[in-house]
Order: structure tokens, then sequence, then C-alpha cells
């Protein structure tokens, strides 16, 4: 069974866990034998730029010791062979039309998430 992984919340339980949990099942779920693909959405469009930097969150007296590094984590679902895609549109309306992004990430235009789901056998959306 193949599964397209819609995630579209961006930054979701990334301060408790340090990960985002729909990438980390997906690095589990792929670890197990899993087909999976990823399409970044909306916020999430995020997740493909390249070199990101959360580290020095604080609050109050808190300080975050293992920031998120999420297109790290983009980076290592590619190497497993996960196919991961964002929309262009969502992209350039988030500013991020011309930001480098994670290599091996894929711009599909919104016109053409049709034919990228009906490659698909189950499509989960978060």
């Amino acid at each position: 069974m193949k599964v397209l992984q819609v995630i579209e919340s961006a930054y979701r339980a990334t301060i408790e866990e340090q990960d985002d949990t729909v990438v980390w099942i997906t690095h589990a779920m792929k670890g197990a034998g899993g087909d999976f693909t990823v399409l970044l959405r909306g916020n999430a469009t995020n997740y493909a730029v390249l070199g990101q930097d959360a580290s020095g969150i604080v609050f109050g007296d808190w300080k975050q010791s293992e920031p998120p590094r999420i297109d790290k984590d983009i980076s290592a679902l590619i190497g497993k062979g996960v196919d991961v895609y964002l929309v262009e549109e969502d992209a350039v309306e988030r500013g991020l039309g011309n930001t480098q992004l994670v290599d091996g990430v894929k711009r599909v235009r919104r016109a053409g998430l049709p034919k990228l789901v009906a490659q698909h056998d189950q499509v989960w959306h978060w």
C-alpha cells in the first residue's frame, strides 16, 4: 500500500519533542517497510527550507537544548527513499519561492496534485 502523507500543520510538538510528529512517524514506518511519499503544503512548506536554525529558543528560564532540525529530518527521509514534494504556490505565498531547498525536494503545482494523489492508495492529511 502506497501512502501519501500530506503535512500542512507546521511545527506541531517541535518544542516538546524536537521533531515534527508526522515526519518522525514517517521515518519509523518507512524503516518498518512502509511505502510513503510526503507532500508539504501550507505552512509546512517551510520544512523544506535549507539551513533552518532554531537554536537559542528560550521561554523564561527554560532553554531548548535540542532544537528541531526539520530540514535535516526531511533530508534524512529523502535519503531513505521517501519522495518529498512541496506545493509551489504555497511556498511562493509564504515568500519561499526562490529559497534554497533541501536537496531532493520536488516542487509540484496545485494543478498537479490530482495526479500525485492518484498515484497513491491512501492519503493521510495532517
